[in-house]
């Protein structure tokens, strides 16, 4: 079988670009991270994957990204989840494996907690909950803070690119959604791959989200020389192992 590329009306109307491999389930579904798009090595990595065991498999970008309309600067983290839950309930069918890359980790454990019954495991790729407060607002100086007050918007450099607009709203809006201050009750499998030479998100972020997670079944690995995407050859294979391991499969 072969992806199918279509477009979803987000919950506001927004375009989003997505793609659908047919196959059995429980399907599998990749949420990218902050700034990226569906067409990255790990999204790839899966499809090839999932299409090479029959196995149903979804991604899509996020409003104000990758071939999605929208512009990145309105987004927040409820609205991208907002487009995570429309993708997920009307793209997909039955149990499903969560995929979660950085931000996408984060938004996996939201999807998570309002959809338990479509829960079949949840794997996070150096998953970033809560990071635009612990992250970012905590970490910026005085200045930047005040800018993001005064201006609503402030551009930070990155190494991956054109510098990032960061703005309050996505700050602000944020907070509705922290999940590491309380427990998150989550009884699926949950496995966590961490680098620990991320410079990004400290792979100790991964430590305090398996201590929150009720659930028994959650499994850490730190990949020692790993940095934040975790798109090497070896990292990829590492991926399909877990995610081979929690399909009751061959993952290599």
């Amino acid at each position: 079988m072969r992806e199918e590329s279509l477009t979803l009306p987000a919950p506001d109307g927004t375009p989003l670009a997505c793609r659908r491999l047919p196959g059995r389930g429980p399907g599998v579904v990749f949420l990218g991270g902050f700034r990226s798009d569906m067409t990255g090595s790990k999204a790839e990595f899966l499809a090839g994957w999932c299409a090479a065991r029959g196995r149903a498999f979804l991604r899509f970008d996020y409003s104000g990204h990758g071939a999605s309309g929208g512009r990145f600067e309105e987004g927040s983290i409820g609205r991208w989840t907002a487009d995570a839950e429309a993708a997920l309930t009307r793209l997909t069918e039955g149990p499903q494996i969560l995929v979660g890359s950085s931000m996408g980790g984060w938004i996996a454990l939201l999807l998570a907690l309002r959809h338990p019954e479509r829960l079949a495991g949840l794997i996070g790729i150096a998953p970033a909950p809560d990071f635009t407060e612990e992250l970012m607002w905590a970490r910026f100086p005085e200045p930047v803070r005040a800018a993001l007050l005064r201006e609503g918007r402030w551009l930070r450099p990155s190494e991956y690119g054109d510098p990032i607009p960061i703005t309050r709203a996505l700050i602000e809006e944020g907070r509705r959604h922290l999940l590491l201050g309380a427990p998150i009750p989550i009884a699926a499998p949950v496995r966590l791959l961490h680098g620990q030479q991320d410079p990004d998100v400290p792979w100790r972020h991964s430590l305090r989200l398996a201590e929150r997670i009720t659930g028994a079944d959650v499994e850490v690995t730190l990949v020692k020389a790993g940095d934040h995407r975790l798109s090497t050859p070896a990292n990829l294979a590492l991926l399909g192992r877990t995610l081979g391991a929690l399909l009751g499969e061959d993952g290599g």
